[in-house]
């Protein structure tokens, strides 16, 4: 017998998150599975949640301006274990 996890499915749970498939940075609530529950919570969450903002901030700060994301159709990663894609072409400017 095998169990395989299916970790691209962990957070896109209908019944937990409206429009699961849409991805929100701002969705509240965010009840993601990303860094476990209850006492399964990982130690270094706040960790690696300070470390995250503090390079996003960093990069921002030294790549001002807004940020495009060409419209393209964008090609999907095929992949059990991985959920993206391809590729992401992206600009900035004043």
């Amino acid at each position: 017998m095998r169990i395989l996890p299916w970790f691209s499915s962990a957070n896109r749970d209908e019944a937990e998150f409206p429009q699961a498939d849409r991805f929100d940075i701002e969705r509240e609530p965010n009840r993601h599975l990303g860094f476990g529950r209850g006492i399964h919570f990982c130690l270094g969450a706040p960790r690696a949640r300070l470390e995250v903002k503090t390079a996003l901030n960093a990069m921002l700060d030294r790549l001002p301006g807004v940020w495009r994301v060409a419209d393209a159709p964008l090609e999907p990663i095929t992949s059990f274990i991985v959920f993206g894609v391809k590729k992401l072409p992206f600009s900035w400017g004043a």
